[in-house]
């Protein structure tokens, strides 16, 4: 089946009216020309499939309000037609072992190994193809035996080490996490500072602990081969340990040194979209345009709204000394080179046909999957009957 008459963002240029040739679910040959029959696109842009390695939104699907809970089904229904519709065709979904959580609530670790092990059966009837990304707390010591019963039953793909005690990392600038606390809660600076004050003493644990955590969770990564990731590395020295630790991404710095140092120790930095596309975090930490101008921002992550994702490569587009095609490296390339994902990740001959067409509103029109339409908009007509429709 061809798709002709593309703009294709290859990873090192734009092949305007190429055509691509899928068979089998892969790129079987790229022409420089348009040709006969298939999918034509009258110039429009196909882009390779985004790979998103972080996406909080699962927790809010399966809780959209404070105890309202969803079931798997509804919930991941949901998420998955929203990333298809934002060109998202391999998503890691976050989960969080996060210490403070009631048993029962969202991040406790009976929760969220019942997430874990519900989204690990129910994505085989998925459009996406949806992998697991456990957020570790590293102060959160009776998650390590969970986590380790996860990763040895192979439902983890993905572990990040994180911690949000306020007075670092994410929440390093106290003054700016308790405004957003007062905001986001409705409450007064005052009664948000209380709260804050809480969380940091019941959260406080002893470094040798940490550290001990950390190396457990870091172990049982490496004997499984499960990517490791660091979180809102705020520090130079935190940036070192974490690379020590066998991280392989650093997600989120706040931090310009800390930033700089992760990619010196060979770690790939991630951000979230919605801050490249709005130009700045909304915690007041490191901004992704910056970061990315530094020359220090290799991967693009939905973070909280895979919407972002497309923007924010059109936004960095104009500043990347590659341009278009440097800029969606960032959700594409980069991502599957740091999660090992060797068939995907660049519309290439012999990559799977994980693909996505832009429509004349500049919006996700179609989007493939090993070939097989998982998102259409209808922008494109009726889709070829050799492209195959998932239902």
């Amino acid at each position: 089946m061809w798709l002709s008459d593309f703009t294709l963002i290859l990873p090192d240029r734009i092949l305007p009216h190429g055509s691509v040739l899928i068979e089998d679910g892969y790129i079987a040959d790229i022409r420089e020309h348009a040709v006969a029959g298939g999918l034509n696109g009258a110039g429009r842009e196909l882009f390779p499939g985004f790979i998103d390695m972080h996406g909080d939104m699962i927790e809010q699907e399966l809780e959209p309000r404070v105890r309202v809970d969803f079931p798997m089904p509804v919930a991941l229904a949901s998420l998955d037609a929203r990333l298809a519709a934002a060109g998202v065709t391999t998503a890691y979904a976050a989960v969080s072992f996060s210490r403070g959580a009631r048993d029962g609530e969202r991040r406790s670790f009976d929760h969220t190994s019942k997430v874990i092990r519900d989204l690990s059966q129910a994505r085989a009837t998925c459009r996406v193809d949806h992998r697991i990304h456990a957020r570790f707390d590293i102060t959160f010591d009776n998650a390590v035996g969970v986590l380790a019963e996860l990763i040895d039953e192979g439902r983890v793909d993905l572990v990040s080490l994180m911690d949000h005690t306020p007075g670092q990392g994410q929440y390093r600038n106290l003054e700016v996490h308790i405004q957003n606390k007062a905001a986001y809660h409705g409450v007064s600076e005052t009664e948000a500072r209380q709260m804050i004050t809480t969380t940091i003493s019941e959260r406080t644990r002893p470094q040798e602990v940490l550290l001990a955590n950390m190396a457990e969770v870091s172990r049982q990564c490496r004997v499984h081969g499960v990517a490791l990731a660091s979180h809102d590395d705020d520090t130079v020295d935190k940036a070192h340990l974490m690379a020590d630790l066998g991280a392989v991404i650093s997600e989120f710095p706040v931090t310009m040194e800390a930033a700089r140092a992760g990619v010196a120790r060979g770690m790939m930095t991630a951000m979230g979209a919605p801050n490249a596309m709005r130009g700045q975090s909304y915690s007041g930490n490191l901004s992704a345009r910056e970061a990315h101008a530094a020359g220090l921002l290799h991967i693009l992550a939905a973070d909280y709204h895979p919407g972002a994702i497309l923007t924010a490569v059109r936004t960095l587009a104009d500043a990347d000394p590659s341009g278009l095609p440097g800029a969606a490296r960032l959700a594409s390339a980069n991502p599957a080179e740091a999660l090992g994902l060797t068939d995907r990740g660049a519309i290439a001959i012999g990559k799977r046909a994980d693909l996505f067409a832009v429509d004349p509103q500049g919006r996700v029109g179609l989007t493939l999957r090993s070939g097989e339409v998982i998102h259409s908009n209808g922008a494109f007509g009726a889709e070829s009957p050799a492209l195959r429709t998932v239902a």
